[in-house]
C-alpha cells in the first residue's frame, strides 16, 4: 500500500511538472492583460464624448477681425453672444453680423439670427433670417456705378478664404428696384460683387436711370 501511495505521488508530481510551462504562460497571459487593462484610458461612451462639446469661454458683444497681405482689415464678424467650444474649436454665434472688405470696392454685410464659425475660420454658416446687403456704389475710374443689393434666404455659407457666398435654399434678390427669386439657391462672389442664381429664376427688372442710386 505504501509503494502504491508513493507511486501516485510521483505521478501526479510528474504530470504537474509537464503543466508547469502552461500554466506559467497562462499566469503571465493574467497578468499582463491586467497591466494592459490597467494603464489603458477607459473608452468613453457615446454620450460622454457629446458632452465633451462644452464651451470654455463666452463673450458678450465680441468682434473677430482679420487682415490682408496689405494690413488692411479683410473681415470683420460681430456677435451679440460669440461662444467657442474647446474640442473642435469652433464658435456659436448669436445674432451674427460679417463685414467683408473687398479692394476699391463697398463693403459686404452679411447676417443672420445664428451662425456657426469652424475651427479652422473658414466657414461661417449663417442660420434663419440671412442676408447679404452692398450699399450703392458710385463710378470710379476702374468701376462702374452699383445700385444696392439685397439677398435673403433661410441659409449662407460664407466660404472666407474663397471670398464665395453661397447656398441651396430659394433666394430672394434685390437689386436697385430689380427684384428677382431663385428656387434653388447661388453663388455670390465677393470679389467681382456678382450673384449668379440657380434652379427656377422669375422676377421682375427694372432700368436704373442714369445717376440714379436706389
Amino acid at each position: 500500500m505504501q509503494l502504491k501511495a508513493q507511486q501516485i505521488k510521483l505521478s501526479i508530481w510528474r504530470t504537474l511538472l509537464r503543466l508547469m510551462p502552461l500554466l506559467l504562460m497562462g499566469t503571465l497571459t493574467l497578468v499582463t492583460f491586467w497591466l494592459v487593462k490597467k494603464n489603458t484610458p477607459a473608452e468613453k461612451s457615446a454620450i460622454e464624448r457629446v458632452r465633451l462639446h462644452e464651451p470654455d469661454y463666452i463673450i458678450n458683444n465680441g468682434a473677430l477681425s482679420a487682415l490682408n497681405e496689405s494690413g488692411n482689415t479683410k473681415y470683420r464678424v460681430l456677435g451679440k453672444k460669440v461662444t467657442h467650444y474647446d474640442d473642435d474649436a469652433s464658435i456659436d454665434i448669436e445674432t451674427p453680423r460679417m463685414r467683408l472688405f473687398p479692394p476699391e470696392k463697398s463693403p459686404v454685410t452679411v447676417k443672420a439670427d445664428t451662425g456657426h464659425l469652424d475651427g479652422d475660420l473658414t466657414i461661417l454658416d449663417l442660420i434663419d433670417n440671412a442676408e447679404i446687403f452692398r450699399p450703392p456704389q458710385v463710378a470710379t475710374a476702374t468701376e462702374p456705378a452699383r445700385p444696392r443689393m439685397l439677398a435673403r434666404s433661410s441659409y449662407f455659407k460664407v466660404l472666407i478664404n474663397d471670398d464665395i457666398i453661397e447656398t441651396d435654399k430659394p433666394i430672394t434678390l434685390e437689386q436697385g428696384l430689380s427684384v428677382i427669386r431663385s428656387t434653388d439657391g447661388g453663388v455670390f462672389n465677393n470679389i467681382e460683387q456678382s450673384m449668379v442664381l440657380s434652379g427656377q429664376v422669375r422676377g421682375r427688372i427694372e432700368r436704373v436711370q442714369p445717376g440714379a442710386q436706389p
